[in-house]
């Protein structure tokens, strides 16, 4: 169904104020959560909405705190999130580190007890407007067999590259699985039939059954060097952050567990010409496709295409989502446009 965006923006802030939530954290929640939306990931949308007022009820979320900072070194921040929600920490996180990268040139940030932050995608082109350069990392439940495996052991561990550029910055934001669980869930939530070799099932065979899935593994993307990447990107957090690895983390993806995944953000100021980047990808653009259909693209762009669209269209929310938001706050009777 698609619901106006304005009507999506202040129903989810309306939740979040109900569930406690100060009014500055539910903002930049909820612009987490509607960009999603609205760029075509609603793995890291609205769906995640409820499992946010649920774990702010357990209280293995905070929704007050922005985390606490400690300078280690002059370039190197150390965060706590004190089990805040995810995108406020790590936008305090980030704001703190890109100031302090104007002066040290580059700087970093390591969050432990912080929950889920969503798309990463968002971060990368915030910092990049400001003409600074970003790479970001943060890990998971595992969910992704080993290649060669049957059982999930490692995170999906997605990373992001924001880099300036013109008409916008280039933005890269991959999960180092073949898909994001997330999206798994949002196939369950619409009753859809996963596409061949996504997933497997408990028992490690394949499926195309969401909900088995959802009790399986993911396959890495890419195959070995996907895992490879995986892999490497999760004990790299955790050496950096102290948190845990593999099978012992938890909390993303339940309402009752403490979170104990890990963060890394990286801030550098570019010596490089904004123009040449951009110069170098408007080549790219007008590559000659191999099909005259489909443009040659740049990571980031169909995202972009796909934002215009549902800004002025709407967003396309799974009824039993939006359902299930309207019923966590007395909203029941906000006008929403079918679809």
């Amino acid at each position: 169904m698609l619901i106006p965006v304005d009507d999506v923006r202040s129903t989810a802030t309306d939740v979040l104020l109900h569930a406690g939530v100060s009014q500055p954290n539910a903002e930049i929640l909820v612009r987490s959560l509607v960009e999603a939306e609205l760029r075509g990931f609603p793995s890291h949308g609205l769906l995640r909405l409820p499992r946010v007022v649920e774990r702010i009820h357990n209280k293995v979320t905070d929704g007050t705190t922005t985390g606490r900072h400690t300078w280690t070194t002059d370039a190197y921040l150390s965060v706590d999130g004190e089990r805040g929600i995810g995108p406020v920490v790590a936008q305090h996180a980030l704001t703190a580190i890109s100031e302090r990268a104007r002066s040290t040139g580059i700087a970093l940030a390591s969050i432990a007890n912080n929950n889920h932050i969503g798309m990463l995608a968002l971060y990368a082109e915030d910092i990049a407007r400001t003409g600074q350069v970003i790479i970001g990392f943060t890990t998971s439940e595992a969910l992704v067999h080993p290649w060669g495996g049957r059982k999930a052991m490692v995170g999906t561990n997605p990373v992001m590259i924001g880099v300036p550029a013109q008409p916008h910055p280039f933005v890269m934001d991959m999960a180092t699985s073949l898909v994001a669980m997330g999206k798994i869930h949002d196939y369950a939530h619409r009753g859809e039939a996963l596409p061949d070799r996504w997933a497997l099932d408990a028992d490690g065979n394949p499926t195309r059954d969401a909900e088995a899935a959802k009790a399986g593994a993911i396959a890495p993307f890419g195959g070995a060097k996907g895992y490879a990447l995986g892999l490497a990107f999760e004990v790299l957090v955790a050496s950096l952050t102290g948190t845990a690895t593999g099978r012992d983390v938890a909390g993303t993806l339940d309402s009752t567990q403490p979170c104990n995944k890990g963060d890394v953000f990286i801030v550098a100021e570019p010596t490089g010409p904004v123009e040449a980047i951009s110069h170098y990808l408007k080549d790219i653009r007008e590559t000659e496709p191999s099909d005259p259909a489909h443009p040659v693209l740049v990571p980031g762009d169909r995202a972009l295409h796909t934002r215009e669209a549902a800004a002025a269209n709407g967003i396309d929310v799974a009824p039993d989502v939006w359902k299930r938001i309207l019923s966590l706050t007395a909203c029941h009777g906000r006008s929403v446009v079918a679809g």
